[in-house]
């Protein structure tokens, strides 16, 4: 018989991360740690403010329902969370994590013999247009070739300043450069914008626009001289059919996969199985979990064979986040295993 015992913890962030849809100093994650006969499972559930569609009022009403009936079926579980993605994905997470020879050892590869790095993105930050420079200086120091930068809340002409002056030092052969708009811009205005940006050899755009706006995003698609990259517009979007009709519709470039916001590993690998049918390439992107949930997700990202550097860069933003072995080393995450994990706050023995 399983048990589950629930872990909230309360991330702090170095620095205030800001975004097109607000400003966070802290992020709070719920670990969900099983344990069956002496052997442990540890999933994170990170729900992720003003984008995972989990209803955060009946959230510890779902942790309590979900600890009562752990041993239940788990498509009981599956369609009782069916509206909490990212508790859903801590739970398969944590499942997961019980079948591994460690807990922290969910998919071996050679990633996780430590023979094998992920190439990744490194994120710019908003800021003033001093600090976002600054923020991408430090990046192509570390050894970032593929830099993303998020767009939409400063003014357009020092966004496109940077840009211009990004372009001026480094080609696209150099630096490879994906913006994220976060659906900050109207559909009027996004193709004037991008228009401009075509200019400056942008690699993608994600969410020029508001989610759930398909036939304005499927124009989008058509006329934009820079591949459109969608990302809220696959959260929410459960049903195989439903998927199958996004994609026919706005027939994208790209998709961005978050197994947090979209329900888990199998949700996600559903997305990337379509992609793959009709010619859309994709990338993987961590949606600001703790090192625990970045080391699930980087293992499972090995095992679907990206052909893109991915965008799991998001582990080192916190002042307390769990210590692992997990490491950026010029532009790619690896794991180091001269360090280890600290699983202390989880009061279990390995």
């Amino acid at each position: 018989m399983k048990t589950l015992k629930v872990i909230p913890h309360t991330l702090k962030f170095k620095f205030e991360v800001r975004t097109s849809r607000g400003s966070m100093t802290e992020h709070q994650v719920w670990y969900l740690v099983l344990e069956e006969e002496g052997f442990y499972g540890i999933g994170e559930a990170a729900p992720l403010k003003g984008l995972s569609i989990d209803n955060m009022e009946h959230w510890n009403a779902k942790l309590r329902w979900l600890s009562q009936h752990v041993n239940d079926d788990e498509k009981k579980i599956k369609t009782a969370l069916k509206n909490f993605p990212a508790l859903y994905f801590g739970y398969e997470m944590a499942l997961k994590s019980l079948d591994g020879e460690h807990p922290m050892m969910l998919f071996p590869s050679v990633f996780t013999a430590g023979k094998a790095a992920i190439p990744i993105n490194g994120l710019v930050w908003m800021n003033d247009a001093k600090q976002m420079q600054s923020q991408i200086d430090k990046l192509i120091d570390d050894g970032f070739t593929v830099l993303k930068m998020k767009v939409g809340a400063l003014d357009w002409k020092d966004e496109l300043k940077l840009i211009k002056e990004l372009r001026k030092k480094y080609d696209n052969t150099e630096i490879q450069l994906r913006l994220d708009a976060n659906g900050a811009w109207s559909p009027e205005e996004a193709i004037d914008k991008l228009n401009k940006l075509s200019e400056m050899e942008i690699h993608s755009i994600e969410q020029p626009i508001r989610p759930g706006q398909w036939d304005a995003m499927a124009e989008l698609c058509a006329q934009s001289p820079v591949p459109v990259a969608l990302d809220e517009e696959l959260i929410g979007i459960h049903e195989l059919k439903h998927k199958k009709e996004l994609i026919k519709t706005i027939t994208p470039d790209y998709l961005i996969i978050k197994p947090t916001l979209l329900g888990g590993f199998k949700a996600a690998e559903e997305w990337i199985k379509l992609a793959k049918e009709n010619g859309i390439d994709w990338w993987v992107t961590s949606a600001l979990e703790s090192n625990v949930g970045l080391n699930a997700i980087s293992q499972w990202v090995v095992t679907q064979i990206p052909r893109m550097p991915q965008g799991l860069g998001t582990g080192m933003l916190y002042e307390n986040n769990i210590p692992s072995p997990l490491e950026v080393r010029k532009g790619k995450l690896l794991i180091n295993y001269e360090k280890s994990w600290d699983l202390s706050l989880f009061q279990i023995e390995i």
